[in-house]
């Protein structure tokens, strides 16, 4: 019973956020709300005995991701007078589009067979799959940090200013030499 309320407990923190995510007209609520998301996803997590993915949801997805969206709202600047259409027609495609997979995923929940074999409390998985990921997995392991590091160079690459042999040749001008310049002459 208390395992039931738990779990319970766990599923509201996760989807009534949820809702707020989707539905929040301010995006800086919307962020705070998805906060509290990843958070009950990470408890449900833990709750099922995935301990190496809860840890890994919470320090990934919270700590790094949600911190660097929420930055990145907080920084840019939005003009207030370019607001997209405000309408009810801009909810009819995602609302569409949500109940197709709500009702996929349906299927898929009431189609497959459950096995309710596992019984006794649920054990850590942490250390078997350190295990395999340091023998067993440790050449993919390995390549998908080069992958990484390979898409952040990239991204600085792309994010830096190009700079033409004129730019670097030609000084910097200062305004007020220019300025009293142009007043002497």
């Amino acid at each position: 019973m208390t395992g039931d309320l738990i779990f319970y407990l766990l599923a509201a923190l996760t989807i009534l956020p949820a809702f707020w995510v989707v539905l929040s007209p301010n995006i800086v609520h919307a962020g705070f709300s998805l906060l509290l998301t990843l958070l009950g996803a990470a408890g449900l997590y833990a709750y099922l005995g995935a301990d190496f993915v809860a840890v890994t949801q919470l320090m990934v997805y919270v700590g790094g991701v949600l911190v660097l969206v929420l930055f990145t709202v907080m920084m840019t600047r939005v003009p207030r007078g370019d607001r997209p259409n405000r309408g009810l027609d801009r909810y009819v495609p995602p609302a569409l589009f949500s109940l197709l997979v709500f009702v996929l995923l349906y299927k898929v929940i009431t189609g497959t067979q459950w096995a309710a074999s596992i019984e006794g409390p649920a054990q850590p998985t942490t250390a078997e799959f350190g295990a395999n990921l340091l023998t067993n997995y440790l050449f993919p392991f390995e390549y998908v940090s080069l992958v990484l590091l390979a898409a952040m160079v990239g991204a600085a690459i792309l994010i830096r200013e190009h700079r033409t042999t004129d730019d670097v040749d030609t000084p910097p001008v200062d305004d007020e030499k220019q300025n009293e310049q142009e007043v002497t002459s």
